[in-house]
């Protein structure tokens, strides 16, 4: 249930972000202009999404084979909330600053790497099928 309510608040986020700059925030187009802020707010998203989309979905496998899995059942379960969060953590922050960029510089750069790390979180949607399989449970272990 956790997990499921940190993703709900992960989509909730942007959709909050997009419904202000729709709806003509102040802050929209602020730097429309700037071209030096347009490539150094550019630059920064681009690299953030292309750290933090791989590293978060390669990190939590990693993380997953090397320690959740040998841990019990009950202590796997809180490890897996924790970094399931982490995961969702990593993702978060391209796409905040991709949606911002956006509505402040005007860019489509920045939307586009928010739409990737939206995207890469699609791989990262809770459920107890998916919990079960990543932590190798079965229902006669429960």
């Amino acid at each position: 249930m956790y997990t499921k309510i940190c993703y709900l608040v992960f989509w909730l986020l942007p959709v909050s972000i997009v419904v202000a700059g729709e709806c003509g925030a102040s802050w929209v187009g602020l730097y429309a202009g700037d071209v030096r802020a347009a490539y150094v707010a550019e630059t920064l998203v681009i690299l953030l999404t292309a750290c933090c989309v791989p590293v978060s979905l390669k990190l939590f496998a990693w993380i997953l084979a090397k320690k959740i899995d040998h841990m019990s059942i009950a202590t796997a379960l809180k490890l897996y909330a924790r970094w399931s969060t982490v995961r969702l953590v990593l993702l978060l922050l391209p796409v905040l600053a991709g949606c911002v960029a956006y509505y402040l510089l005007m860019s489509n750069k920045s939307i586009l790497c928010a739409l990737i790390a939206l995207t890469a979180s699609l791989f990262c949607l809770p459920g107890e099928g998916r919990l079960r399989n990543e932590l190798k449970i079965n229902a006669e272990d429960l």
